[in-house]
C-alpha cells in the first residue's frame, strides 16, 4: 500500500510540474500564465476538482515511449465560478507545446459530455502547438472528436473559448463552433494556414499577429468577440461575464440582487435624441442607462459598430441587448452588422435570455461592395434570427426605422411582444425627400412644390402614430420612463410560452 501511495504522489507531483521548470519560466518569460494558474485565477478558491490526472499518451513511434508526462498537456476538471458549477480544460503549452493527442482530445471530450449531462457550461483555455505529429491520424481524429462533441454540445450548455497562446490549423474549428471566443493581445493567435505557408502559397509578407491576432480577429475578421491586455484580465472578465448566462438550455440566467429601482428616471434621455434628424447621438448612452447599475458588457466592441450587442441586468435579470449605432454609418445594417447581431440574437434564443432591441435604423447600406459581399443573404440571418426566436422580445424605436429595415428589427411582424416607440421616432418605407423624390417625380424641377410635399410627408410619417394607429406599435413612451417600462414588459413575459413548428431543423441562410 505504501508504494502505490508512494507512486501515486511521484505522478502527482510530475502532472504539477508540467514540462518542468524551465518550461514554465519561459512561459512566464513570455507574460503567460502556466495551464494550471489559469485555472486557479478562473476559478473560485479551492473548487477545482481535476479529472485524469494521470492519462499518458499511448504512442510508441519516433522515442514518445519514453517521453510520457500525467496529463498529457490538458488539465481538465471542474470547478465554481461565484459558487456555479462549470467544466474546464486548459491546454499546457510546457508539455509537448500543447500539442493534441488521442488522449489529451479524449480527455476535453470527456468534460464536454459530462457538462451536458449535468447543465454547466464549459471554458476552454486553448494554448496548443496544434496536432501531435508523432500520432499522424490518430491525432486529426481527436480533433474531430472534440469538434462532433462542440456540434452537440452547441444550444445546449453554453461553451466559452479563451485563445490564450497559438492556436492553429484545424485546432480553430473547436473554438469557432462555441459561442464566445476570447483573446490575449500580443500573445494569442488563430489562422487556419500561418504565416509560411501563406507565403509560399500566395507570396504575401504577413506576421501571425498581422494574420491571426487578437486585435485583427476582433477589428477585422470578427471571429473573435474581445481582446484582452494579459492572461489576468482574460481571466478575471471571464469570471464577470458568466454570470450573465444560465448553466444551460434548461433554466434561465441567475438573478442577481439589485438596489437599483426598476422605476428610475433618466431626465437627460428626453434630450438624448438631436432635433436634426441627420445629427447622430451614442446609443450606448441609453443602453446604459436602462441597465441596472449603469453596467453593460458589450461583446464586440471593435467589429461592425455601427451596431452594438451585450448583455445587461434589469431587476437583476439577464438581458441581451441589439441597438443600432446612429454615430458609425448611421445605424445602417450591412453585412458585418448582420451577422453579428443574428448569432447574438441565437446564442439568446438558445439560452433562454431576452431580447432587448433599440432601433434607429435608416436602412440597408447601398451600395456595390455590400451587394457583391451577399447583403441579401446576410441580412436574411438577421432577420431569420429575430422571427425563429421564441424567448420574449421587447422593441424600442428612438428614431428612423426605415424600409426592409424596421421589419428586420425586430418588429411586431416578427412576433416581437411589446413594441414601444418615443415619440421622436419616424416610422416609413424611406426618408421624407426620398420618398417625395419617387411619388412626386414629375415636380423635382420645381423646389417650391418639392418643398411643400417634403414637409406633407414629413408631418404625416416622420412619427410614430400610423404605426400605432395599427398596432405596429404598443405605447409611444417618454424617453425618462423607458427603463421603467421595460421592467415591466420583462416582468409580464417571464412565463411567455411560445413554440415553432416541429422540425428537425430550419435551414438558416448561411
Amino acid at each position: 500500500m505504501q508504494d502505490i501511495i508512494q507512486q501515486l504522489e511521484e505522478k502527482r507531483a510530475a502532472a504539477r510540474l508540467g514540462g518542468g521548470k524551465k518550461r514554465i519560466d519561459n512561459q512566464h518569460a513570455k507574460g503567460k500564465l502556466t495551464a494550471r494558474e489559469r485555472i486557479e485565477i478562473l476559478l473560485d478558491e479551492d473548487s477545482f476538482e481535476e479529472w485524469d490526472m494521470y492519462k499518458e499518451h499511448r504512442c510508441t513511434d519516433f522515442g514518445m515511449a519514453d517521453n510520457k508526462i500525467p496529463g498529457d498537456g490538458v488539465i481538465t476538471g471542474y470547478g465554481t465560478i461565484s459558487g456555479r458549477l462549470v467544466f474546464v480544460y486548459s491546454q499546457d503549452f510546457t508539455v509537448f507545446g500543447g500539442s493534441l493527442s488521442e488522449t489529451h482530445a479524449e480527455k476535453i471530450v470527456k468534460i464536454l459530455q459530462q457538462a451536458m449531462k449535468v447543465g454547466a457550461p464549459v471554458i476552454g483555455m486553448n494554448d496548443s502547438g496544434g496536432a501531435r505529429i508523432q500520432e499522424g491520424v490518430a491525432s486529426l481524429g481527436g480533433y474531430a472528436d472534440v469538434f462532433q462533441q462542440n456540434v452537440l454540445a452547441s444550444g445546449v450548455i453554453p461553451q466559452i473559448s479563451l485563445i490564450m497562446g497559438p492556436c492553429a490549423g484545424g485546432a480553430v474549428y473547436s473554438p469557432a463552433i462555441t459561442d464566445f471566443i476570447f483573446m490575449v493581445k500580443d500573445s494569442s493567435y488563430m489562422f487556419v494556414t500561418g504565416p509560411d505557408v501563406v507565403k509560399t502559397v500566395t507570396h504575401e509578407e504577413v506576421t501571425a499577429e498581422e494574420l491571426g491576432g487578437a486585435v485583427t480577429h476582433n477589428t477585422r475578421s470578427g471571429v473573435a468577440d474581445l481582446a484582452f491586455e494579459n492572461d489576468i484580465e482574460a481571466l478575471m472578465l471571464t469570471r464577470r461575464f458568466m454570470n450573465f448566462l444560465p448553466s444551460s438550455n434548461r433554466e434561465k440566467a441567475p438573478v442577481w440582487p439589485t438596489e437599483d429601482e426598476a422605476a428610475r428616471q433618466e431626465l437627460s434621455l428626453d434630450s438624448l435624441v438631436p432635433d436634426d434628424p441627420a445629427k447622430p447621438y451614442d446609443i450606448k448612452e441609453l443602453i446604459v442607462k436602462i441597465a441596472d447599475e449603469y453596467d453593460f458588457f458589450e461583446i464586440q466592441p471593435d467589429y461592425a459598430p455601427n451596431i452594438v450587442i451585450g448583455f445587461i441586468r434589469v431587476e437583476g435579470q439577464t438581458v441581451a441587448v441589439i441597438a443600432n449605432q446612429p454615430t458609425v454609418l448611421a445605424g445602417c445594417l450591412d453585412v458585418d452588422a448582420s451577422r453579428k447581431a443574428a448569432r447574438f440574437i441565437r446564442f439568446a434564443d438558445s439560452f433562454n435570455i431576452p431580447v432587448l432591441t433599440l432601433v434607429d435604423v435608416p436602412g440597408f447600406m447601398p451600395g456595390t461592395s455590400q451587394e457583391f459581399g451577399g447583403i441579401i443573404k446576410h441580412g436574411a440571418k438577421l432577420l431569420y434570427a429575430y422571427a425563429e426566436a421564441t424567448v420574449p422580445k421587447i422593441t424600442l424605436i428612438t428614431r428612423k426605422a426605415y424600409g426592409g429595415a424596421y421589419d428586420v428589427m425586430a418588429s411586431k411582424h416578427l412576433r416581437g411582444d411589446v413594441n414601444y416607440a418615443w415619440p421622436s421616432a419616424e416610422i416609413a418605407v424611406m426618408g421624407a425627400k426620398g420618398a417625395v423624390e419617387i411619388i412626386f417625380r414629375a415636380d423635382i424641377g420645381n423646389a417650391e412644390k418639392i418643398q411643400a410635399r417634403t414637409d406633407e410627408y414629413q408631418e404625416k410619417f416622420a412619427n410614430p402614430f400610423v404605426a400605432s394607429a395599427r398596432g405596429y406599435v404598443d405605447d409611444v413612451i417618454m424617453p425618462h420612463n423607458t427603463r421603467r417600462r421595460i421592467a415591466r414588459s420583462l416582468r409580464m413575459l417571464a412565463n411567455k410560452e411560445l413554440e415553432n413548428p416541429w422540425r428537425k431543423h430550419g435551414n438558416i441562410p448561411l
